[in-house]
């Protein structure tokens, strides 16, 4: 298991920050977890978005736990999945993507982590254009992570097509192989039948052929 820590962009809407969101891609092995974590300050928020790409039936299970070790969020065998907090206390808060389910595949796993640093809504300090780019840039982030998510999922798909596309090809080579093979053996043995049956054989003092039977004189 390995436990790091990642730049985690906030967004500082009164400091007019630009937007920032960075995808990450981790391979999880078989019988592992990895774990991140971020410190974080009373009233910040922070959202965690994930989607596995690749690897056995593209699940893994997440958690999320506050400084004091409580599971604030878990996911079991997900696909894809989405959870967001806002933090209640300072402290380091952690959370882990775990393929200790299973014992062969690797788990390619998408995600990215953004949050917002808390400030206080003074009316006398937070001018109204303030409040819209924060409630844009929200937005923003929302959209971010669905298109991400979309990418991820074509990508998912048009494999499971492409595989789904050679496998019914190979197929159907495969029928036409067994096809000619069982006409040729039929032909075969319809010529070995009639020459058998063709050659003359006496029997009881006469010739018979498959097609005639003639008298000695």
């Amino acid at each position: 298991m390995s436990r790091q820590r990642l730049p985690l962009f906030f967004i500082s809407f009164l400091a007019l920050s630009p937007l920032l969101i960075f995808a990450h891609k981790i391979n999880v092995a078989p019988s592992t977890k990895e774990c991140f974590f971020e410190d974080l300050h009373e009233h910040d928020q922070m959202t965690v978005t994930y989607q596995v790409g690749e690897g056995g039936h593209l699940d893994v299970d997440f958690w999320l736990a506050d400084p004091e070790g409580n599971v604030l969020s878990r996911h079991l065998r997900h696909t894809t999945g989405s959870t967001s907090i806002t933090a209640e206390k300072d402290g380091r808060y952690e959370y882990c993507f775990s393929n200790q389910m299973s014992t062969m595949a690797d788990k390619q796993v998408s995600f990215n982590v953004h949050g917002i640093i808390y400030i206080s809504e003074d009316e006398d300090i937070v001018a109204p254009v303030e409040r819209e780019i924060r409630s844009l840039a929200i937005g923003l982030l929302a959209v971010k992570d669905e298109q991400e998510y979309i990418v991820v999922r074509e990508r998912r798909h048009r494999d499971t097509a492409e595989s789904t596309n050679d496998r019914v090809k190979w197929w159907s080579v495969l029928q036409t192989v067994v096809l000619f093979s069982v006409v040729a053996w039929q032909i075969y043995y319809l010529k070995v039948s009639v020459r058998a049956f063709s050659k003359p054989r006496p029997i009881d003092g006469l010739y018979q052929s498959f097609f005639e039977v003639k008298r000695i004189i």
